[in-house]
């Protein structure tokens, strides 16, 4: 059994990971995450189990956020997609489920052009945000979650 259970929730419009805009998100899906795990993280892989989520509702986000709390998982990594620039509800959530979140984007959302997407809600809800990685901000975003519950 692997040592700790860590959620990937992923937003609207991240259920067409590597056919939507490639030229900003890439071609890669998110099959290609456990081979990154791997590299980044190496025999250290089999400690973690991944479960994935993905919804275009923000009620549903919220849902699953709630249900990862009951659940007892030990983190989540979350791409929140445009709701990280517009969502209170999902702040909110994130303020009080007291489960350790890392925030993460494909994109460096700080060098695109709209100024709205350089803005985060949710950030200052969770324990750090990895972005403009591709898919390997995925991968990192696991290996800072088990380094965050290694170091406690």
């Amino acid at each position: 059994m692997a040592k700790y259970r860590f959620l990937i929730l992923n937003g609207p419009n991240l259920g067409a990971l590597g056919k939507r805009q490639p030229e900003i998100y890439g071609t890669d899906g998110m099959e290609i995450l456990p081979v990154l795990l791997d590299k980044v993280m190496g025999h250290r892989t089999a400690d973690v189990e991944l479960e994935y989520y993905q919804s275009n509702s923000e009620g549903a986000l919220i849902d699953r956020l709630e249900q990862a709390r009951e659940q007892g998982m030990h983190g989540v990594v979350f791409n929140a997609g445009a709701y990280t620039h517009t969502s209170l509800a999902l702040a909110d959530c994130l303020a009080w489920i007291q489960v350790p979140c890392v925030e993460v984007h494909l994109s460096n959302v700080l060098a695109r052009p709209e100024p709205l997407r350089q803005k985060s809600f949710i950030g200052r809800h969770v324990i750090g945000v990895v972005a403009g990685f591709g898919m390997l901000s995925y991968a990192l975003a696991v290996q800072a979650l088990v380094q965050h519950h290694e170091k406690e």
